[in-house]
């Protein structure tokens, strides 16, 4: 049974992928919160997946914070793992790295612009990784647009409560285009690279050719990127109705003249978060996965509705 290693074990992914995948893998669980880094031994793990990360603080986190948790820890624990033989290391990652709202879907080779603390960390560990890259040890990079599931919290928690809550709102007609990924669809991408990597490893082929002639140094690094994403993307207006209709909620959504002028000049990160767009397009990585959702986005919201009350 292949040895995987995971970080950040007792989140919200990763605590759902070993639910789900715990017959598959024989999974060891690592916390840099908890547990001594020193005394880690990966010797004889297959692969490493690492979910440990500062992500987007309300309250702030210092740069330095960022810098130590998805800069330093990630590239010690990369360099361990290849140390000890590790021959997988998948890191997640997040579209922050392209940077922030966009009309023009973005894409595994899209240009990186990240505008935060969170988005430029996970950037440049993406780039320290991929240096650790040689035939014995692949990196793989998964980057996501917002995780949703059974006992997600942030945005689309309090979106559910709202609408629990207010049964009429102004949201309506937003025509914006918003890409999610339930839990589950994530977790079966990670399974899916995994296996990818394995598959290639056995047939002996590189999927990152160490002496490029035609190729750029962006189409290079982009080999072993991978997007996550839902089928389709949704606008607000769209969630709010899925949301309301799994809650067995009557929601009216209407639209109030110059609501989202006032809300632009009052209220500027809220309104980016309900009418900006933030798509991402993820046919190449479909494609080189062959890879199918297991889960629609209704049943998605469905399954997150009904798995814990929020």
């Amino acid at each position: 049974m292949t040895k995987l290693l995971i970080t950040g074990a007792s989140g919200f992914v990763g605590s759902y992928f070993i639910k789900h995948y715990k017959e598959k893998y024989d999974i060891q669980a690592f916390s840099f919160q908890k547990d001594d880094f020193e005394t880690l031994h990966v010797k004889g793990v297959d692969i490493v997946l690492h979910l440990s990360a500062l992500v987007h603080q309300m309250n702030g986190a210092s740069e330095d914070e960022y810098e130590k948790i998805n800069v330093t820890q990630t590239l010690a624990l990369a360099k361990k793992a290849k140390a000890s033989g590790v021959k997988q290391f998948v890191f997640m990652s997040t579209v922050k790295v392209y940077g922030e709202e966009s009309e023009i879907p973005y894409t595994e080779t899209s240009t990186c612009k990240p505008q935060d603390a969170y988005g430029k960390t996970k950037l440049k560990a993406e780039k320290k990784l991929q240096k650790l890259q040689d035939e014995h040890f692949k990196i793989n990079i998964i980057r996501t647009p917002i995780v949703y599931g059974a006992g997600v919290k942030a945005n689309i928690q309090s979106l559910t409560r709202l609408i629990q809550k207010v049964p009429v709102l102004p949201f309506g007609s937003i025509q914006n285009k918003r890409s999610f990924v339930y839990v589950g669809n994530l977790c079966h991408l990670v399974d899916e690279v995994i296996r990818f990597q394995t598959m290639l490893g056995m047939t002996g082929e590189n999927s990152h050719p160490e002496s490029p002639t035609c190729r750029s140094e962006q189409d290079l690094e982009s080999q072993n990127i991978f997007l996550a994403s839902d089928n389709e993307p949704l606008s607000t207006t769209m969630l709010c109705k899925l949301i309301a209709k799994n809650l067995n909620k009557k929601l009216y959504l209407f639209k109030i003249p110059l609501f989202e002028t006032l809300l632009r000049l009052l209220k500027p990160s809220f309104h980016k978060r309900l009418y900006g767009s933030l798509e991402v397009d993820n046919t190449q990585t479909r494609k080189k996965l062959n890879l199918k959702n297991p889960y629609s986005t209704e049943n998605d919201i469905r399954l997150m509705l009904k798995g814990k009350k929020i």
